[in-house]
């Protein structure tokens, strides 16, 4: 930091100081409380234009009058305490203000579950049952933790405050009390059903609706179905991980489908109408002539609805001519019958340039 930094630049290097040197932080190095005095000291001259204007003409000797040891004066920090509130999380720093006592309850734990589903189910949405393992609010306390007939008493270590004080130097320190918490209040006589923790564990079937269009991995979060808060804090939340298990010839892009269907070498050349199955029953699909192995054709709308939206994606169909493994010895003579009228000369194809360069670069 240079001679000419600004308040800010102050303020940010005295943080970073304060939170290396402070005693709380380094409890068995005696040699840290002097030099975070030294380093409050300092802060305390910059911090202070006139002190800071001293300093720059005198030097120490200029700001070594003053209340407090060589011219401190903890009174500066009436304004920052917010700086040690930040980061060591102190209500009440140097004697000031009376500190917040922390509520008890605290938020339940998300969960997570996985879940496996389907195809169709995944692309038609489902309902379906998932077991969670989570505490639940007890029954007979009502998530209090007492024992019935009775009531959390106030602490005795912090007398309700829910913080306690500690004198270290020339300033004090609040802290939240050991004993409660934070909370002001203990649980004396326990609920012998949930040992005074307000909740018990328990399996719970809940029921989880899945959207049509999910894909897997999707995560669904169902709000408020996590595990019980603690001493009446709200609930958490469920996530559901969802897999979804391949289909026999279907393969899922995004919300498109994909499928290969064989086809004959004369139903390929002559053409021809074939039956596609989709996920919602046959369609017919036309096969015009001199169709290419390996040809893809689209049929509109028989795809995967789109997750929460509107539409739905596309099926593609691609037709592979399949050559006939054994031939009976008729198929083999009219064969060579088209052969001898159909001969195609067996020579490389000259490939453009486009070609090439989509060779090179994949």
């Amino acid at each position: 930091m240079t001679r000419a930094a600004n308040e800010q630049e102050i303020k940010s290097a005295y943080r970073k100081l304060a939170l290396q040197y402070h005693p709380d932080r380094n409890p068995d190095n005696p040699q840290s409380e002097e030099k975070f005095k030294e380093v409050t000291e300092a802060y305390a001259v910059l911090v202070d234009s006139e002190k800071r204007s001293l300093y720059d003409r005198f030097g120490h000797a200029g700001v070594s009058s003053g209340p407090g040891p060589a011219g401190f004066d903890p009174s500066v920090f009436q304004d920052f305490s917010d700086i040690f509130g930040e980061f060591f999380g102190f209500g009440d720093l140097f004697g000031g203000g009376g500190g917040r006592r922390r509520t008890r309850a605290q938020r339940g734990a998300d969960l997570r579950e996985d879940l496996t589903l389907e195809f169709d189910e995944a692309v038609f949405g489902t309902e379906t049952k998932v077991t969670v393992r989570r505490h639940e609010v007890c029954e007979d306390c009502q998530g209090s933790g007492s024992a019935a007939g009775t009531a959390p008493t106030s602490c005795a270590t912090c007398a309700g405050r829910g913080q306690v004080r500690y004198q270290q130097g020339f300033f004090s320190i609040s802290r939240t009390c050991p004993t409660c918490q934070g909370a002001g209040s203990v649980i004396s006589h326990p609920c012998p059903k949930c040992k005074g923790q307000g909740r018990v564990l328990r399996n719970r079937t809940v029921d989880a609706k899945v959207p049509a269009g999910v894909e897997d991995g999707t995560r669904i979060r169902f709000a408020g179905l996590g595990e019980a808060g603690a001493f009446g804090g709200p609930a958490g939340d469920l996530y559901v991980v969802l897999h979804v298990k391949e289909h026999p010839f279907f393969e899922r892009q995004g919300n498109d489908l994909r499928c290969v269907i064989p086809i004959s070498f004369t139903q390929a050349a002559l053409g021809t109408e074939i039956v596609v199955p989709t996920l919602e029953g046959d369609h017919k699909l036309k096969v015009p002539e001199a169709t290419q192995s390996g040809s893809s054709f689209r049929i509109r709308n028989k795809g995967v609805p789109v997750l929460n939206g509107r539409g739905k994606g596309d099926l593609f169909v691609e037709v592979r001519v399949q050559t006939p493994s054994k031939l009976t010895k008729r198929q083999r003579e009219l064969l060579l019958e088209l052969d001898g009228i159909a001969r195609v000369e067996n020579k490389p194809q000259d490939r453009t340039l486009f070609a090439k360069v989509k060779d090179i670069f994949g």
